[in-house]
């Protein structure tokens, strides 16, 4: 089972950075590249444990559909999402964050470290398994990269207002 681990390091609390990680809104922004758009289950706002979505989006040309449920929510340390029914023939992805705050003189610095570890198998036995040294374990890398880029931005962007 392919696994793929990516750390982002983001000048922000905690708190802003796990509600931008499960935020609907947020992701379906992160991914607009591939037209993914939220539509059936939990479509808008902050994803909750036992809740799920559904996502249809565009990949290798080909429009498909995903629902994932957060089987684990520990706030605002970790969370799980899961696949339901979908293209692989399953994941597991992981979301942890840990809080980095450091004291410079009087100014409070917050930093979080966010994690995510994605799990997952690819259907068609062999093939998929070819599938995934060939391409699929760099594309998804590169989506994860893509999408924690824009929701460490945003986190960023947020601190920076409030």
């Amino acid at each position: 089972m392919p696994v793929i681990e990516i750390k982002t390091l983001i000048n922000s609390d905690i708190e802003t950075c796990f509600d931008i990680a499960r935020d609907i809104d947020a992701h379906q922004a992160s991914l607009n590249h591939s037209n993914e758009r939220a539509i059936k289950g939990k479509t808008s706002g902050l994803i909750e444990l036992g809740e799920w979505v559904t996502w249809q989006a565009t990949h290798f040309g080909i429009k498909q559909r995903l629902t994932s449920k957060i089987t684990e929510l520990d706030r605002p340390n970790f969370f799980v999402d899961e696949m339901v029914s979908g293209a692989f023939k399953s994941f597991r992805h992981e979301h942890q964050f840990d809080a980095i705050d450091t004291e410079n003189s009087e100014i409070k610095n917050h930093k979080t470290l966010m994690i995510d570890t994605f799990h997952f198998q690819s259907p068609f036995g062999v093939l998929g398994k070819i599938a995934n040294h060939l391409f699929l374990k760099r594309y998804m890398t590169r989506l994860l990269l893509k999408r924690n880029q824009f929701l460490k931005q945003l986190a960023e962007n947020l601190s920076k207002t409030t």
